[in-house]
């Protein structure tokens, strides 16, 4: 049984590794996940044209520093991968003070924090550092040395389908692009590797298809290679930043009120969470809700992006995600299925006004008491299963929680007054 504190783990081990939109990095994180799940590597070459964009080339680095005359070095990649900001060229010469002070990037708010910066499609290079350390300039000149590689490669990204009795399918994504940030989105990365196990290891009524993939760059790449897949995605979710103390915030399909919109408006609203409406910006939800795609994808995270302080800088550490929060944010995915899985509609065997349920033992015996929700969900099921309402529609209407519903579905199936459409 999975813990909060196995996914963890594996959230610990991911951190150090230095990721971005290609490169050896993205690849040592997949094959790491594949001892959770067996997903397949995919790898699109550089320069392959996808819809608007082209694949870019991969990048790789080896070491960045900058050092006084005397060797002293100010700021190392050795130290956090976070100190060189993502696709940053190679470099190797000696610059005035002025001149690297041009390519550094600090946040003065939080002078111990290092931020999180990239440059993937202008050709630039910097360093990141914590604000207290510029204090350590003090020389007239510098070296700077960045070992790094940009050359034609490729771009990967993690995918695992899993059939189930129906061709449709259930799609979560998380993107794999970010370095040494434990939240964002090592957190919805390794939430999402446990789920999958999960669900390998049950019978399951839709299929089941999950992607890791680099951001933007990795679900636009997916969608213009997967169009044969496109079609059959009946329900969808992002599963980002799920580690940190923050409520559930459900953000909504383009479409505002599919099934996945209903069901996870629902789950989260139970654990006291937050629903958003949609709009174009975040994370790779907008690709899907390109009006040219137009899936009914949503997303989950607690604390969205830009909307807790530690993000997208190195404060966004292994202290910030806790076993609890992510073990609780599997729960959640897993409740989603369970709500998706059970969407059935049923046709009543018995419809000529109520059946009689106290003979078969589903009534409560003694009138006069308010009705249990249990037994007023037979009353709603019974009256509106005529195979045009879902229990998803039942459950919205009645205002009795799903679950029950679903399991008073069971019991009247069990009495043979209601059959399956």
């Amino acid at each position: 049984m999975t813990t909060g504190q196995d996914i963890h783990d594996l959230v610990t081990r991911l951190y150090p590794i230095c990721r971005s939109i290609s490169g050896d990095g993205v690849r040592a994180t997949l094959r790491i996940l594949r001892e959770i799940a067996p997903l397949d590597l995919h790898e699109i070459p550089s320069g392959t044209p996808i819809f608007d964009w082209v694949v870019p080339k991969e990048w790789n680095v080896r070491s960045a520093y900058i050092a006084k005359p005397n060797g002293e070095r100010i700021v190392d990649f050795a130290e956090h991968n976070l100190h060189l900001m993502s696709y940053s060229v190679p470099v190797n010469g000696r610059f005035s003070k002025d001149e690297v002070l041009a390519h550094v990037h600090t946040l003065p708010e939080h002078p111990t924090w290092i931020p999180y910066r990239t440059s993937y499609y202008r050709e630039a290079w910097a360093f990141c550092m914590r604000h207290a350390d510029l204090v350590r300039f003090d020389a007239a000149e510098y070296d700077v040395r960045i070992d790094a590689s940009l050359t034609d490669g490729s771009m990967t990204y993690g995918e695992l389908y899993l059939p189930g009795r129906r061709d449709e399918e259930v799609l979560f994504f998380s993107h794999v692009c970010h370095p040494s940030l434990a939240n964002d989105n090592l957190s919805g990365i390794a939430v999402t590797a446990f789920l999958a196990r999960a669900l390998m290891r049950t019978e399951r009524e839709f299929s089941y298809r999950f992607v890791w993939a680099p951001g933007t760059i990795g679900s636009i790449a997916w969608l213009a290679t997967r169009a044969g897949v496109l079609p059959k995605v009946r329900h969808g979710l992002v599963a980002v930043l799920l580690g940190d103390s923050g409520v559930f915030q459900y953000k909504g399909s383009r479409f505002g009120n599919a099934p996945i919109d209903r069901i996870c408006r629902r789950v989260v609203a139970r654990r006291g969470g937050i629903h958003l409406p949609f709009e174009p910006y975040g994370y790779d939800e907008r690709q899907f809700a390109s009006p040219g795609v137009a899936l009914p994808v949503g997303r989950l995270t607690r604390s969205p992006n830009g909307g807790f302080p530690e993000y997208h800088t190195s404060a966004d550490d292994l202290t910030l995600v806790r076993p609890e929060k992510l073990a609780e944010a599997l729960e959640v995915l897993q409740e989603i299925v369970e709500a998706v899985e059970h969407d059935e509609r049923y046709v009543n065997l018995s419809p000529n006004c109520e059946p009689q349920l106290g003979k078969r033992g589903l009534y409560r015996s003694t009138g006069g008491t308010e009705l249990p929700e249990r037994q007023l969900a037979l009353l709603w099921l019974l009256n509106r299963s005529d195979g045009g309402h879902s229990l998803l529609d039942i459950a919205e209407e009645s205002g009795i929680d799903l679950a029950i519903v679903r399991s008073a579905a069971e019991e009247l199936v069990a009495a043979e007054l209601l059959a399956k459409r």
